[in-house]
């Protein structure tokens, strides 16, 4: 674990923390006690933000009595899980403080390597990444994760998508760029590259999950990464291009190729030649379908004008409580 960096005196600036929450009644009295215990050196106020996203478990229960230990934790219930992504778009549309920072609940991101995301931010970005300088997960999975990143990054032009980690210190404004969004489906890196271009990374320790397994399955990662590409970009739509555009110049060349044997033999090259043709011009065809298939499939949920959450309850501080939290933390 990375030693914490002190900020200047000069600058503490309000944090609002906001980590979204699925079946992890075990880990969340160990965090916010860890976060209770270390933002009041960096903030002269903060606030932790729970976003319960339909847990299975006493997650709530447990957001409940942590409400009622801390005065500033705020607890936010959703009617159902609706994922990681738009828990947490819920808890910053919730922030109060201009600056915000997102973390998992599994205790992989030390809340004493804040900091370090907090000074990479006062060099003037707008977002910076908590990249983890050895990632903690299998080497297969790690692999798949690098090579998907690299390849979105280049397929969106959003270079910073390579970097993404849940863990990320923003300024909360940058709220505004998506404040109209209302698709369940989302990417949240994707969002905040709407409202700006200065993208910082920190290199942190992350720590191995002392409790319970990962919720990210390979599948799960394989939706996010097709949301992220039909979702927000049409570079897709453009590779379906390319690819028509190139099997008809292959079939251009493949008349020219028959008109030649026949004018040289007076026949062609029999079934095999002719099946092989079709099988090419058919899968190009059947992927061109199944791109743009994607998109109507994107296009036809945004117009059922579903959610992106249902909140079912809030747990907040009394303003009462919540000042004396302040200025204890003030204080320290």
């Amino acid at each position: 674990m990375s030693p914490s960096l002190p900020a200047p005196d000069s600058v503490r600036p309000p944090l609002s923390v906001v980590i979204p929450v699925y079946n992890s009644e075990q880990t969340l009295p160990i965090l916010v006690a860890e976060l209770a215990r270390c933002l009041p050196d960096w903030a002269d106020a903060f606030e932790i933000i729970l976003v319960n996203d339909g847990s299975r478990d006493a997650s709530w229960a447990r957001v409940t009595d942590l409400a009622q230990q801390y005065a500033c934790v705020h607890g936010i219930d959703l009617m159902r899980n609706y994922g990681q992504h738009n828990a947490v778009l819920c808890g910053i549309r919730a922030a109060r403080y201009p600056i915000t920072i997102t973390m998992d609940d599994d205790l992989q991101h030390p809340p004493a390597e804040i900091p370090v995301l907090l000074a990479k931010l006062r060099e003037g970005y707008d977002v910076v990444y908590g990249t983890p300088r050895t990632l903690p997960h299998s080497a297969g999975r790690n692999l798949l994760s690098k090579y998907i990143k690299l390849g979105l990054a280049k397929a969106t032009g959003l270079e910073h998508i390579q970097y993404a980690s849940a863990f990320r210190a923003f300024r909360t404004d940058l709220r505004l760029a998506f404040d109209d969004y209302r698709s369940p489906h989302l990417m949240l890196d994707a969002l905040l590259a709407w409202g700006t271009t200065r993208f910082g990374v920190a290199y942190v320790d992350l720590q191995p999950r002392r409790i319970g397994r990962s919720n990210y399955t390979f599948m799960r990662l394989f939706n996010q990464t097709m949301h992220l590409v039909v979702g927000f970009t049409t570079g897709p739509l453009r590779l379906a291009s390319l690819i028509g555009f190139g099997f008809a110049t292959l079939g251009i060349v493949v008349f020219v190729y028959v008109v030649w044997q026949y004018w040289l033999h007076g026949s062609v090259p029999g079934f095999p030649f002719l099946a092989s043709i079709i099988a090419i011009f058919s899968g190009a065809q059947l992927f061109a379908l199944g791109i743009m298939g994607e998109y109507m499939a994107r296009i036809f949920n945004r117009n059922l004008d579903r959610p992106t959450y249902v909140i079912r309850s809030t747990l907040a501080a009394s303003s009462a409580a919540a000042s004396v939290a302040e200025d204890a933390s003030a204080s320290v």
